[in-house]
Order: C-alpha cells, then structure tokens, then sequence
C-alpha cells in the first residue's frame, strides 16, 4: 500500500515523464511541469530534491515503463537461445510502444544529457551497460546449454546485438518507418542463426 507521498510521487512521474522524454531537461520548464501535474511549485519540490531529480526519477520511470515486458521475456523460465530471440520480437514492437510516450527514453535522454548533464548521462550509461550484460548473460546461458558456439564472445556479441538495437531505433525514430527496426531484429535473428548456433 503507498503512502499519500508515494501516490503524489507516482502521480507527479506519471504525468511528467512523457514530457521530459519529449522536450528533454533544458527544453523542460518548472511552469510546464506545474502546469501537466495541476500541483504548485512547492508541491512538487516537496516530493523531489530539484528539478535535476524529478528529471533522474522520470528518467527511471519512463525506463521501468518501457522495458518492463522486455525484463519479463529476459528472465522468463525458457532455454537461453529462446530468450536471446524475445529480444529481438520485443524490439519489432517497440517504436509503436514507445511513440506514445515521446520515443525511446535511452536515445532520447543519452543524447539530451550527454553534454548538458552529468547526472542523468551516467544514469543512461549504467542502463545501457546493465542491458548489454544481461544480453551476455543470457549468451553465456545458452553456451552451457549447448546452442550458442563455445567460442562466441559473449561480451562482444551483446554489445553488437545492442548496438544493432538502438541504430534500428534511431533510424526508424529519425524517419519515422517501423521497417526499418523490423529489417535490423531480422538481421540480428540471421546472425544468430548463421554466426552464433552451434
């Protein structure tokens, strides 16, 4: 059960997340974050440190929001090779997700912040480094159970897999065409099958 500070909290994160994705936290006003929430200024501070830790906090929001199902299909109880393939039939799905919300939160914010704040830059880094080893893991998984080459670099491989990801993201949030993060979880399925089966 939350508290009455936990629902404001939540409250707050839900009706603000989507425009910090947008409008990044220099394009992000405290008027315009009122203005979303309905609260007043002191409403808000009482529930954030500043406008640096509500932007971190819708940051993590927006990040548990979009890859919730994907986390699900990571640690499902299934072979290792069975969940190396939900990451690319998640990601097919994504940029309709996501538009929604403003587009992908780890390109958007990763950029945003990279020259502009320290905070939230660090914060997409550890995501990104926590994905990347859990796309290894699962690799490594699936190694020991026999499907995956014993020789494939598990590390390499899922840093590969990842940057394939975001280029199809970026491609397609650019250019406003779902094929072609469609064509990229295709091309990533077609290594796996030819450069990583045993």
């Amino acid at each position: 059960m939350l508290t009455k500070a936990e629902k404001t909290t939540q409250f707050i994160l839900e009706k603000v997340g989507s425009y910090f994705n947008k409008h990044g936290y220099t394009g992000t006003s405290m008027s315009a974050i009122t203005e979303a929430t309905g609260l007043t200024k002191g409403a808000i501070y009482g529930n954030f440190k500043d406008k640096e830790d509500l932007a971190l906090q819708a940051f993590n929001y927006n990040i548990r929001r979009a890859m919730a199902i994907l986390a699900d299909k990571m640690t499902m109880d299934a072979d290792g090779l069975t969940r190396l393939k939900e990451i690319t039939r998640f990601f097919r799905k994504y940029y309709a997700a996501e538009k929604l919300h403003g587009g992908c939160p780890m390109i958007n914010v990763g950029i945003d912040s990279l020259n502009h704040n320290h905070t939230l830059y660090k914060r997409v880094v550890e995501v990104m480094n926590k994905l990347i080893n859990n796309i290894a893991n699962i690799i490594e998984e699936a190694k020991k159970e026999g499907t995956i080459k014993p020789e494939i670099d598990s590390a390499k491989y899922a840093n590969k897999i990842y940057a394939q990801i975001q280029g199809g993201i970026f491609i397609t949030s650019m250019l406003k065409d779902e094929s072609h993060l469609s064509e990229m979880m295709a091309h990533i399925d077609q290594m796996i099958d030819s450069e990583m089966i045993k």
